[in-house]
């Protein structure tokens, strides 16, 4: 019998004891202290001659099922059988993620109480002195991940009931619909409707909609490279006008629209589009702004009252903090695998819950299915959830072979694996037939894409 059954036993039938003797001296229930203190007697009957429990080894596991680039941490423990996984998956740069793991990471962590994850985290947060940014918190995040597995799978529950319990049956989604045309776009629309869901955001030709713009003048000039994007601002302000009036006219008031602007404009001209949004009734509008552009967040508020959801490119406490004390955000969008897990984010998610800000967490097909559990038990207990972005109508049955428990789609909802922990694993010996690729490769990214002078656009 392994420690943990052991203790399972132990806890429940001699702590029960205590307690039911206790009870029969007196209708009155015991103290809060005699108990607790029966249980950790309990506890440390159940223990003694036994080594703390430990952490024995740090992994990196590199995949790439389905075209996706996932960086996953396992963390193992002197228990036998006890380990964690985690989510340490950055699209761009997992490469640079799994040194930081393996060359930094890995060896701090080594020896430590896997219990003790508030110290855990900020301490390896502060370890290498220049902290923050998305590679450091994507290893940390992956670590963290881990840690709150083990704790969950000691505790034989689910996270969420460690994290309070459910304050809602399923986790409601957003998926995504996207064309060319606005009939395709619309077509798209009706077809999730019919499969349940109630939130879709809409693209017209991916984000920018480049596909509108031609004649590029950097590209006669020689300049830059000939792979190399382009977008015009004019025809993709217009077309997405024109887009969700369509939409609204061919598929109804009652579908929740999402727009996701992903910085692709100027300022101004995104304090204007915001604005002329408002008459459509959007459930949010996404990133209108750059990180590097946030304080015209207080004109767009001061000018109109369209949702609004920042935060996808957010590694640093500053970048949300204000954003959302000031309430110029409707909802925060920040992704765990960028901001260090799921320590900081239920900070996050108290945060934004004093001033009625809402969540959306980042999390598009290209992030793991650990690091959508992550979030999605953090989903199911806060009171101020907003919406989970999600895997349209699921995961491809290779990522759910290398991912078992993968969390499921169903009629506009996410429903987690109710094992304990994450309740999520990864198959190593799948994962590694499925070889990580070098960037750009299977990712999907359009970088950089240019004005017509060849400016870079931030994305």
């Amino acid at each position: 019998m392994n420690r943990r059954r052991l203790l399972q036993i132990a806890g429940g039938s001699l702590a029960a004891g205590a307690i039911g003797t206790l009870a029969k001296k007196s209708d009155v229930p015991a103290p809060v202290d005699q108990v607790s203190g029966a249980t950790a007697q309990t506890y440390s009957n159940a223990t003694r001659g036994l080594p703390a429990l430990k952490i024995t080894n740090v992994k990196t596991i590199l995949t790439c099922p389905q075209g996706g680039n996932y960086v996953v941490v396992k963390v193992e423990t002197s228990e036998p059988g006890l380990y964690g996984v985690g989510s340490a998956t950055l699209t761009t740069r997992g490469a640079a993620v799994a040194t930081s793991i393996t060359e930094f990471l890995a060896p701090f962590a080594l020896g430590r109480d896997p219990a003790n994850i508030e110290d855990m985290w900020q301490t390896a947060y502060v370890s290498s002195y220049w902290r923050n940014g998305p590679v450091l918190n994507g290893g940390l995040c992956g670590l963290d991940e881990a840690l709150w597995d083990i704790k969950a799978k000691r505790a034989n529950m689910p996270l969420y009931q460690l994290l309070g319990g459910k304050s809602r049956f399923a986790i409601p989604t957003y998926c995504h619909a996207d064309g060319n045309t606005m009939e395709a776009v619309s077509a798209s629309v009706s077809k999730f409707l019919e499969a349940g869901w109630k939130h879709v955001r809409v693209q017209l030709g991916g984000y920018g909609s480049p596909s509108l713009s031609t004649d590029p003048d950097f590209k006669a000039a020689g300049f830059g490279l000939p792979t190399d994007g382009f977008q015009n601002n004019q025809p993709y302000v217009k077309a997405t006008l024109k887009l969700v009036e369509h939409i609204r006219k061919v598929n109804g008031d009652d579908v929740e629209l999402i727009h996701d602007m992903h910085e692709r404009i100027e300022p101004i001209e995104a304090v204007n589009l915001v604005k002329a949004l408002q008459q459509y009734r959007m459930f949010f509008v996404e990133d209108p702004l750059s990180p590097e552009q946030m304080g015209y967040f207080k004109m767009i508020r001061e000018q109109c009252s369209t949702p609004l959801a920042m935060g996808e490119l957010f590694s640093h406490p500053i970048e949300w903090t204000g954003l959302i004390s000031d309430r110029l955000i409707d909802f925060i969008r920040v992704g765990f695998n960028h901001v260090g897990g799921i320590t900081p984010g239920l900070k996050i998610a108290r945060l934004a819950e004093s001033f009625g800000v809402r969540s959306a967490w980042h999390g598009p097909g290209n992030i793991d299915p650990i690091n959508h559990a992550a979030q999605g038990h953090v989903d199911l207990t806060m009171p101020n959830f907003g919406i989970q972005e999600d895997v349209d109508l699921g995961w491809g049955p290779v990522i759910q072979e290398v991912f078992p428990g993968c969390p499921q789609m169903k009629k506009g909802y996410m429903y987690l694996n109710e094992a304990p922990g994450l309740g999520v694993d990864i198959d190593e010996k799948l994962a590694a037939k499925y070889p990580f690729q070098p960037f750009p490769a299977g990712t999907g990214f359009r970088f950089p894409i240019r004005k017509a002078d060849g400016t870079q656009i931030r994305p």
